[in-house]
């Protein structure tokens, strides 16, 4: 008796591990929804510190293409995705723009892009492109991949999916996963620095930079990169 409830719940527990691996790993990819002239222009050569005036004279969020992560990461750094839009941020939102290098803290050497116009932000950095909010193409949930590929089969690369939502609380942006899950990274404004808490228990301090370093410009590959054939 004991022996056969083992076994089960051995049983549902590989299916449940092999379903979250499948859904993980094998599920469809997102569409492709951001703007094709983001990624194939170059977004280091802007100065990051000349920030839009967030006026309202121009685009809404909600208007713009979404931004997501083309396949399991960018080639080069692209250009911002809401370089055209003025909405007034919300306000329980703090002013977090602009380019940010990692100096102290678990992740030194790290360099972000954060945007933001009204209740929309993207996270730019390497590699990915985490975008939530309200926007032309897309729901409110960043829904692209984690960018670590963890096998390549043939030509194609095979990284995680992921899904979050960037909510402000009190000046902090958590990201919950999955949208409605428990928050596994936030940041938030420490002085003049911005403070990342990342999911694996890091904290980082950023300063503001106005240029991207050049070995920033082609991301680093990432994962274990397993060839399979």
């Amino acid at each position: 008796m004991v022996k056969r409830i083992f076994l089960r719940l051995v049983t549902v527990s590989l299916v449940l591990a092999l379903g979250l691996f499948w859904l993980g790993y094998f599920s469809v990819r997102p569409p492709l929804t951001i703007d094709p002239a983001i990624l194939t222009g170059d977004g280091s050569t802007i100065n990051y510190c000349n920030l839009p005036e967030l006026d309202g004279s121009a685009k809404m969020a909600a208007e713009i293409p979404k931004g997501n992560t083309p396949g399991c990461g960018y080639t080069h750094f692209p250009l911002p995705v809401l370089a055209q839009c003025t909405e007034p941020l919300p306000e329980q939102a703090d002013d977090i723009r602009g380019l940010w290098l990692g100096v102290e803290g678990g992740h030194t050497g790290h360099v972000e892009r954060v945007e933001q116009c009204g209740n929309r932000t993207v996270v730019t950095s390497a590699g990915l492109i985490h975008d939530y909010g309200p926007n032309s193409t897309a729901g409110l949930n960043t829904n692209d991949t984690e960018g670590s590929v963890l096998f390549i089969a043939g030509d194609k690369e095979y990284c995680m999916r992921t899904s979050a939502s960037m909510i402000w609380d009190n000046g902090v942006l958590d990201f919950h996963a999955f949208g409605w899950g428990p928050v596994v990274v936030n940041r938030y404004r420490e002085g003049e620095q911005l403070v990342w808490k990342y999911a694996d228990g890091s904290t980082t301090h950023m300063d503001r930079i106005c240029t991207l370093p050049p070995e920033h410009k082609v991301p680093t590959p990432r994962g274990k990169r397993y060839k399979l054939f």
